[in-house]
């Protein structure tokens, strides 16, 4: 029986992923449940597992390339069993690539318009049937010398930095974001930080989990037409890596201690440092919070992770004077920034959230349970 290997759907919003490394190569024994290949979406390494035994027989879409869901990328069949590699293909869907219209152009000339950055599309072909060949890029080059600077290095758009890039675009198309902001004492969170010995992130994600049980309206998506509020708390934490910014998520937060959370964290950060997070450790975020503080950053506008309702954006901390009886005293604050989907909350309730997130972390009452 002919089989496929497909690309599979690992979260809501996934539309493609991109091959990553193929373990078996065609011809080879695979085993049913034994992975075959490595395929990369939200910012993740998932590895695929072989969905019969049989033979690797034909791998259509190669590593390195993206593929949208469903797509068939490979086929495993009996030893001896025939079949239509043109009905597979035919069943194929198209890429983002070739749905876009196709420019002919000669090897040399796109090997030319990738060293100078330029887009095909702008250049006029003189070859047969329109075809750009190499003279017409070198023609073009001449033409906007002075107008367009010389590329040192592109990086495509794959993997991990499309995905951001189309969520990003997503984000800002589809909901209309507003941001407040406000300045936290944390003192308390500092003695904290310093007897227990957990991260500022981790106090961070407990206070904004209790926050959410308490304001379940931000713990919600806006879909076809309606707003969906999320039983479970499921905080997602942005991690800077190699591959590009990721957001772990640490599930059922206001479940956890302060302990199990900072536990959580350090688990999840080493697994997106090493490229080693699962569709588990990524999925099922309902908040997410982003943290540029430690980039010497005391106030971002963060972007909102779709589909969630806000995003907490966290800024340095900072001595500041205040007066307190009289005296001038200098306290630790950091700035606290509210990125939410005015779809879904309107500049009440989110002042509102954001000014229970600072009482949680000036009091940090109940945090060393």
């Amino acid at each position: 029986m002919v089989t496929k290997v497909v690309m599979p759907r690992l979260s809501l919003t996934m539309k493609e992923g991109t091959v990553g490394i193929w373990y078996k190569k065609e011809g080879d024994i695979v085993e049913k449940g034994e992975p075959i290949v490595e395929v990369l979406s939200e910012k993740a390494t998932y590895d695929l597992e072989a969905p019969a035994s049989g033979i690797l027989r034909k791998i259509l879409v190669e590593e390195g390339v993206d593929a949208p869901v469903n797509a068939v990328l490979a086929v495993i069949t009996a030893p001896d069993e025939l079949f239509s590699e043109t009905e597979i293909l035919a069943e194929v869907p198209q890429t983002v690539e070739e749905a876009e219209k196709r420019v002919l152009a000669s090897p040399a000339a796109k090997r030319l318009a990738r060293e100078y950055g330029i887009d095909l599309s702008l250049v006029k072909g003189s070859g047969p049937e329109g075809r750009i060949v190499e003279e017409d890029v070198r023609r073009f080059v001449e033409e906007t010398r002075g107008i367009l600077p010389k590329v040192k290095e592109i990086i495509p758009l794959s993997g991990f930095r499309k995905t951001s890039a189309e969520r990003v675009s997503l984000s800002f198309k589809t909901a209309p974001h507003s941001t407040i902001t406000m300045e936290v004492d944390v003192s308390k969170a500092t003695e904290l930080h310093e007897k227990l010995e957990v991260s500022y992130t981790a106090i961070l994600v407990k206070a904004v989990a209790k926050a959410l049980t308490e304001h379940p309206i931000i713990n919600s998506m806006f879909e076809e037409n309606q707003i969906k509020i999320f039983e479970d708390v499921n905080v997602g934490v942005a991690v800077a890596t190699e591959y590009g910014l990721v957001v772990p998520v640490i599930q059922n937060a206001d479940r956890k201690s302060l302990k199990e959370i900072d536990a959580t964290i350090k688990e999840l950060t080493e697994k997106a440092r090493q490229g080693k997070l699962t569709r588990e450790d990524l999925s099922g975020g309902t908040f997410t919070i982003t943290n540029l503080g430690m980039y010497g950053v005391e106030f971002f506008t963060p972007i909102i992770n779709p589909p969630e309702a806000a995003i907490l954006g966290v800024g340095k901390i900072v001595e500041k004077p205040i007066v307190i009886s009289g005296k001038i005293e200098t306290k630790p604050f950091m700035t606290l920034s509210l990125s939410y989907d005015h779809r879904i909350v309107d500049g009440a309730p989110a002042a509102e959230f954001l000014r229970k997130i600072k009482e949680k972390i000036e009091e940090t009452l109940g945090f060393e349970g």
